[in-house]
Parts: structure tokens; C-alpha cells; sequence
């Protein structure tokens, strides 16, 4: 949450000092003097005889609402029920065991958060756009409060001088902004932002479905984003890693979301995914649906918001753009026609969707930079709503968290998700062959059966681009399907390269004849290039210039003619590359400017190259391709290097862990220099915190040989390695988290009932789910193959639905006897009256930024 409700000092200062005690008053209780004073004994409105009622504090928060409502249009209607929903806020001040030196380390925000959520259940009595308002006026009140506590109390700005600083600077920031007119645009400015808007439809209401091929070779391989769009699944995560969690959530902290309608209510969001989770499309879909102010309910607060996507390979050399430069940063097509300082007016007035695309494509030395560089952009223009994403690995944990960025994390694709996903490419790819073809049925067909069959592919179709090569890598080969990911890529490389154009019979689209091994060579050559200088992509003069230098060793190219013609049939014939204007070309994906680029380094035998960047987070991928290419005695020549000394701290775990990591990719390697890592790591993988448990999962089935044993561990140890194991896709981790299956520990059973999705479900529910306490425990539910599992199991009292179900399949799939607590993630309709079914069910928990429910039966207790 941001105040973006603005309230000046001038007129907040009164207003907040009513809520605390004099200072001389508040300092007669028998306190020490400079120790921390709990914020229940210093406000006005508790003990035996305080000087302000409940009716007071009512009357308080009305003038707080009148005085903020007027700005930001709140309707008359929603006034009353904000005020008195913001008393009751407010009233929890003097009911938590907070201490005044607690309130100003958490910050106007988390302490806002604080306040909101000791009032469950309070936003269904309000609608979307008055709950967004609630939340934000709270953090303003909050803020001039904690600015109150600094104030009356040095002692806080000793203790905590960063955060004082902070309060104070949000303060000032505040009172500049409370007294700016938020006119309404220019005739000039309205007119080109209509223009903009169509522009922003036209660049992005696209995406990419690897591997299609149209039989049409001058039309892209795109498709509407209109009619191919999934929205996938996200978490968030608390600071630190750690899942939130409540009271009475069963350990579970917050369910899985669709990421659409987990952006509710958040105005500044990391987001993290892996390379082809989806993260891009998700970037397109939101500039697309802001351009056309179509956004649902639950993103209510995000219309009448002017979308900037600010793609960071576009500017990662040159430094984070300031607002004038942001449509000339990106090569915006009306960059040139902007009226003179529109995008400053837009973030002025608190219209920007800013989408900055991208972090890990900057180089690490210049990430900080960036950071930075938003900081600034975002304390100066705070009241804009910013995305921002990455790669995991890219950017350590809380890495914008001081600026209010909540984080967020794309999940791998869900089973129902899969099936969509390929369901949706074979009705693209029929659709574009304009006539029904019944072979592309059958391939669809045998994909959907096969998939949850063979663990190899399980593992790989977690996201769009690694599930769409598959599906065009099935009905390229008819059937058979290569079950790695270097053999996943070589197939797919052979596919486009070499039996793409004469496949699909076009035999003479130019003057050019090239073999998959020329093509695959220039290509390399580009990739390399972008990796060793740091980029995502070259200038369309700098990609003819690295043609034109290796043209004269490349026999089969040097023939055909210059490097103009070798680059334009590489960029229409291959796939591979697009050019993004006319002045840059890049590859499709970073995943497969990666894969060249490792090939081209290990043909060079770059290894003193990659060895010395082996601990940069973007160089990752390059290396484990690099070793999956390497001969036995160059993958042991990449391996040694990378637990060699000279390294220290976190550089030296990353290599070391990156080297465990590699060991799935080897094709043939020394036994010493195996053991030799398996010796070296093995006592790296007992992370103490959740957030290292969590990054751990990433190096694979190898961590599996090196954790400890499970039976002699504390409960919290054995959580963490829970929380590392569920992430790693392998039947092998089944049976290591099978023996954690008995423990007592809520924390734990919860974490081993999330890591469900993960796995083969029926096995994962016969040798975990089945094996459960389910005391106090909600056992999630995300598709309709965890529905039918856990009914198989008889059902169980407490059920989350983290999937997107319909109350009929609900009423289906659950035991009816059985269920006495539901906790939704999602919304199923307005009226609630089919839980009445359920005879026993007691308690219905709901997500926070649901809408209201209505029609609940009686008796069933809500909880949000």
C-alpha cells in the first residue's frame, strides 16, 4: 500500500494529536524513561476514564474521510461506511502489544497492514473502490501519526535514525503533493493519449506461441493476446522469504492466486518468475487492458491509469530513463509526436501504470543503479501503481521492499493450466490453417495423455514457453517427444532451422540457401556477442557488422552473398530472431540467446570467460547449457573452476551451488570430479532461513543425495527442508518428504500439503496427503485431479480451493458430511446459498480481496 490519499500535515497534525494522550499525561504510568512506550497506554481513547469515546474517534475518522473524500471522488454513498470502518481500525491501536518503537521500525505501511488485518472481514463492508480508498487514507493516518511519535519522543530518532529520516522525508513528500491540483488533461494531452492508447493495443495485443509455423512466411508468429491469454498462477511472500501466515489459516499463509487478481490491491509489486513463466505476457496483458480502461472489479484501481512499458534491455546500458526520456528509452513509435513533458504531467497527477520489464536483462554491476534510479522515480511520483520483474535468482529477497514493494512469485503451471495452455496452441495452430484438421486433434490428444505419464515432461511443461516448444515439437515429430531440456532445445533448433522452410514448402522466399549449420552458426555468433557484452539485443548496424566479420569463415555463407541479405533471411526464415524496430534485433526468448550463446563459448572454449562470471545471477543458464555441450574433459575443466578458491562469501556459494546444479546436465563426467562436489556442497544445503531453503530448490534433484537425513532434525529444520524439497521437481523428493509425513508440527504439514501441485497427484496424495494429521490443517485443492484425489481419500474437514472451480464442481468433488471449514481463494458468484449442502460446515474463510459474499447460510461463521 502507498498514501496516495493526501492529507497535509497542516491539517493532519490536529486531527492525529486527538488520538494520543498528552505527553506529560502519557509519561505518568509509571514507564522508564527512554524505554519503548506500548501504543495502548499513550492513546486517548483507553483506560478507565479516557478522554475520547468511541463516538469521538467515530467523529474523528468522518473528518479524517471529508477531508481526503472530495479528491479522489469517493461517492457520497461509500463516505459513512469508510468512516466507520476506519474507527473500528483505528480502535485496534490501543488493543494490539505494539510498542511505539515497534510502529515506527514496521514503517506507515506495514503498520497500516498491521491495523487492517486485526479487523477481519471489514472490507465486505465496503465496495472495491472504498476499500482501496480505506486502505490508503489509513496509511496516510498512520504516517502523520508515526511522525507524531518521533516528535514527542527523541529517544525514537536515536534508536531508529534511518527510519526517523524516512517518516520525515514521506512526510514532506506528502505535504508537496496534498497541495498539487490533479487537473484534468490538456485537450493536447487528451488527444495524443487517445492516439497512445490505440498504439499500445497495436505493440503489444500479441504474443508469441513458440513453434508454430504459418503457412504464410511473411506474417509473424503471433497471435491476438485476446484470444491466447492464461492468466497463471502467483504467491506472495512475506519479508524475508518467509510465508505469511494467520491465526487460523492452518499454517497454509496465502493460497495460490491467478497473478490478475493477486495485483489487487497492491500498487507496487515484484514480481519473480522463471525464464518463460509468463512474466512479459502478463506486462502485455496489463498495458493492453489499462489502453482500453477494461480492467474487472478486482483491479478496479488500476482504470483511468495511462500504461508505460519500460522494457529494461532497451535502456540497461544507458541507465534507468528519467520521464521525459521514457517513450524515446524504449523507441516508443510517437515519441516524436508527445506534447513536451506529458509523461511527467501523467505521473504528476497520479495516472501512471508504470511496467518496468525485465531487471535481471541489466547487467549485475548495474542493477543497484536502477534500483536507485526507481527510488527516486517512485518517492518523487509515489502515487503511481509500478510492476517490476525478474528472474528469482537475479535480485535478492526484500530488494525494493524499503520502497513498499510486496513480492510476488509466478508458480509453475498447474495441471489444468497445462491442459489448457495446450488445448489453447492447437486451437491457435487450427485456426490459422483455416480448416479443421484431424491430425492436430489427435496430437492434442495424445500430448494431454502423455504429459502426466513421463516425469521428464512433467518437470519441463511448468511454463508457456517450455510447454509451447513441446507442443510444437509433438506434431513436428508426430508423437515423439524429446524428454530433456538440452534435448528439448537441440530438437527444437533442428526444427526451425533446418525442416521448417521445406516442411511448409516454401523453397524460394529469397536468394539465400542456407544448411541448419551455417544458420545456427550466425546465430551463435549474435548470441555470443550479446553475452559478452552485457545485452539482450544489438542494433540492427551492429548485427550486420558481426555477420559481415564471420561471413569470410563460413564457407557456406560467404557464397550467398552480404551480410544485409544473410540477416534479413536469418530474421524471417529462422524463427529465432525479431527485429523489435527498425533500428535493433533481438532473439524471441533469453532462453534461447542463452542456449547459442553457451554453444558458440564451449566451440571457442571461453571457459576462463565463463568461469569468471560464473557467480552473476544471468549467467546461470549460459553455464549449465555450457556444460551440457562440454566435452568430459571441458565439463571437468567448467566444474573445477567453479569450486576453485579465490572466491568469498555469497560469490562462493552461488558457484559451488551452481556446480551441484550443472551435475543434471552432465553427459559424462570424471568420478573425482564428482565426488569432489558432492563433497564440497554437501554441507551447503542446511539453509537456516526460508528464503535460502527456498532459492536451494533450484539446483535441482542433485540437493536430494546431499540433505540430511530427515529423522534426526528439529521440527524447523525439517520445515526449511520441506520448504526446499516441495520445490524440486523429482518422484525422488516424494519419498525424501515422505518421511517428514508424521510430524506433529502445523508449520510443517502445511508446507508438505502446498508442495501437492508439484507432483504426480495421485502418488503425492497415497504417500503424503493420506499420510497427514489433519487437525487444524486446510488441505489445498488447485485443480480438478487434486479434487478427485483428495475425495478418493474420503474427503477431509478442512479444504482450501486455490483453484478456479465452479460451485457445482465443488459440490461434486467435495464430501459433503465431511467439510467443516472452506477457505476460498477465489471468487465463485456473489450468492453463497449453495454451501447450505454442506450440513457440518461451520466456518467460511475468504481472501481479503475478494468481493463481498452474499447469501452465506446461517450460521457459518465468515473469516478473511
Amino acid at each position: 500500500m502507498d498514501p496516495a490519499v493526501r492529507l497535509a500535515s497542516t491539517v493532519a497534525d490536529p486531527l492525529v494529536s486527538r488520538l494520543l494522550l498528552p505527553t506529560e499525561a502519557a509519561t505518568d504510568d509509571g514507564a522508564h524513561p527512554g524505554e519503548p512506550e506500548l501504543l495502548a497506554r499513550i492513546v486517548s481513547f483507553r483506560g478507565a476514564d479516557p478522554p475520547l469515546g468511541y463516538e469521538d474517534l467515530l467523529a474523528l475518522a468522518e473528518e479524517f474521510v471529508a477531508r481526503t473524500a472530495a479528491q479522489h471522488h469517493l461517492p457520497t454513498r461509500d463516505e459513512a461506511p469508510v468512516a466507520t470502518v476506519l474507527s473500528r481500525t483505528l480502535w485496534t491501536i490501543g488493543e494490539l502489544p505494539t510498542t511505539d518503537a515497534q510502529a515506527v521500525r514496521l514503517g506507515p505501511q506495514d503498520y497500516a497492514r498491521t491495523l487492517r488485518s486485526a479487523v477481519p472481514g471489514a472490507d465486505r463492508e465496503l465496495s472495491p473502490e472504498a476499500a482501496w480508498f480505506h486502505d490508503r487514507l489509513l496509511v496516510t493516518v498512520c504516517l502523520h501519526l508515526l511522525h507524531q511519535l518521533i516528535r514527542r519522543s527523541p529517544r525514537l530518532s536515536e534508536r531508529l535514525p534511518e527510519r526517523a529520516h524516512r517518516i520525515r522525508q514521506l512526510v514532506d513528500l506528502n505535504d508537496v503533493d496534498a497541495v498539487r491540483s490533479r487537473p484534468e488533461p490538456s485537450a493536447h494531452d487528451a488527444a495524443f493519449e487517445a492516439r497512445y492508447a490505440r498504439s499500445v493495443v497495436e505493440l503489444y495485443n500479441h504474443v508469441t506461441i513458440h513453434g508454430i509455423d504459418l503457412p504464410n512466411p511473411n506474417t509473424p508468429d503471433s497471435w491476438s493476446l485476446d484470444a491466447t491469454y492464461l492468466s497463471l498462477s502467483a504467491e506472495f511472500g512475506a519479508p524475508g522469504g518467509a510465508p505469511p501466515a494467520g491465526p487460523d489459516d492452518g499454517g497454509s499463509g496465502e493460497p495460490v492466486l491467478s497473478v490478475d487478481r493477486a495485483l489487487g490491491g497492491h500498487e507496487r509489486v515484484l514480481l519473480r518468475g522463471v525464464a518463460g513463466s509468463g512474466k512479459t505476457t502478463l506486462v502485455q496483458w496489463l498495458a493492453v487492458t489499462a489502453a482500453r480502461d477494461a480492467f474487472p472489479a478486482e483491479l478496479a484501481t488500476l482504470r483511468g491509469r495511462i500504461p508505460l512499458v519500460l522494457p529494461v534491455r532497451r535502456f540497461a546500458r544507458e541507465g534507468f530513463p528519467g520521464p521525459d526520456d521514457f517513450l524515446h528509452a524504449v523507441r516508443h513509435p510517437l515519441a516524436d509526436e508527445a506534447p513536451d513533458g506529458w509523461v511527467a504531467r501523467v505521473l504528476t497527477e497520479e495516472r501512471g501504470l508504470l511496467l518496468v520489464d525485465g531487471i535481471d536483462e541489466a547487467p549485475e554491476a548495474g542493477r543497484a543503479a536502477l534500483r536507485d534510479a526507481l527510488r527516486r522515480l517512485m518517492r518523487i511520483y509515489s502515487g503511481n501503481f509500478c510492476l517490476v520483474t525478474s528472474r528469482h535468482s537475479a535480485v535478492e529477497p526484500d530488494w525494493l521492499a524499503d520502497e513498499g514493494f510486496d513480492e510476488l512469485a509466478l508458480a509453475p503451471m498447474n495441471r489444468d493450466q497445462v491442459a489448457a495452455f495446450i488445448t489453447a496452441w492447437h486451437t491457435a495452430a487450427a485456426d490459422d490453417e483455416g480448416k479443421d484438421h484431424a491430425h492436430l486433434t489427435t496430437y492434442r490428444d495424445r500430448l494431454l495423455a502423455t504429459i502426466p505419464l513421463y516425469r521428464e515432461l512433467r518437470g519441463l511443461a511448468t511454463n508457456p514457453l517450455m510447454c509451447g516448444l513441446i507442443c510444437a515439437l509433438n506434431r513436428d515429430r508426430s508423437g515423439s517427444l524429446p524428454q530433456g531440456r538440452k534435448e528439448l532445445y537441440e530438437a527444437a533448433m533442428q526444427m526451425l532451422l533446418q525442416r521448417r522452410d521445406p516442411e511448409r514448402r516454401v523453397l524460394y522466399a529469397d536468394a539465400v540457401r542456407l544448411q541448419r549449420s551455417a544458420r545456427e552458426r550466425l546465430l551463435r555468433k549474435l548470441a555470443y556477442r550479446m553475452l559478452t557484452e552485457h545485452r539482450s539485443e544489438l542494433t540492427t548496424p551492429e548485427a550486420l557488422d558481426e555477420i559481415g566479420r564471420h561471413l569470410p569463415a563460413i564457407p557456406a555463407a560467404a557464397g550467398q552473398g552480404g551480410a544485409r541479405g544473410i540477416f534479413n533471411h536469418l530474421l524471417l526464415r529462422t524463427g529465432v530472431l525479431r527485429e523489435q524496430s527498425a533500428r535493433a534485433v533481438e532473439f524471441v526468448h533469453r532462453t534461447v540467446q542463452d542456449y547459442l550463446a553457451a554453444k558458440e563459448a564451449v566451440e571457442q572454449g571461453a571457459f576462463d570467460l565463463l568461469l569468471a562470471h560464473a557467480h552473476e545471477s544471468e549467467w546461470e543458464e549460459v553455464i549449465r547449457m555450457a556444460v551440457a555441450h562440454a566435452r568430459p574433459a571441458e565439463c571437468a575443466r567448467l566444474l573445477g573452476g567453479l569450486l576453485a578458491p579465490g572466491h568469498t562469501g555469497m560469490q562462493r556459494n552461488r558457484r559451488r551451488l551452481l556446480a551441484a546444479a550443472c551435475l543434471e546436465h552432465v553427459t559424462e563426467l570424471d568420478p573425482d570430479t564428482h565426488a569432489r562436489i558432492r563433497r564440497e556442497t554437501r554441507h551447503m544445503v542446511r539453509p537456516t532461513t526460508v528464503a535460502a531453503a527456498r532459492s536451494l530448490g533450484w539446483v535441482g534433484p542433485i540437493v536430494l543425495e546431499m540433505l540430511p537425513d530427515p529423522a534426526h532434525v528439529p521440527d524447523d529444520e525439517a520445515y526449511r527442508l520441506a520448504v526446499t524439497v516441495t520445490r524440486i521437481s523429482d518422484d525422488a523428493a516424494i519419498h525424501y518428504l515422505a518421511q517428514l509425513r508424521n510430524r506433529a508440527s502445523l508449520k510443517l504439514r502445511a508446507e508438505l500439503a502446498h508442495g501437492w501441485r508439484n507432483f504426480d497427484t495421485d502418488r503425492y496424495a497415497e504417500e503424503i496427503i493420506s499420510h497427514l494429521d489433519p487437525e487444524g490443517l486446510y488441505f489445498p485443492v488447485s485443480d480438478r485431479y487434486e479434487l478427485a484425489a483428495l475425495r478418493k481419500l474420503g474427503g477431509r474437514a478442512r479444504v482450501q480451493i486455490v483453484g478456479r472451480f465452479s460451485p457445482d464442481e465443488l459440490l461434486e468433488g467435495l464430501c459433503l458430511d465431511q467439510l467443516t471449514h472452506l477457505w476460498l481463494a477465489y471468487d465463485l458468484g456473489a450468492s453463497m446459498d449453495w454451501l447450505a449442502a454442506f450440513p457440518h460446515l461451520t466456518t467460511l474463510r475468504v481472501n481479503p480481496r475478494l468481493p463481498r459474499v452474499h447469501g452465506v447460510p446461517h450460521g457459518i461463521r465468515i473469516l478473511s
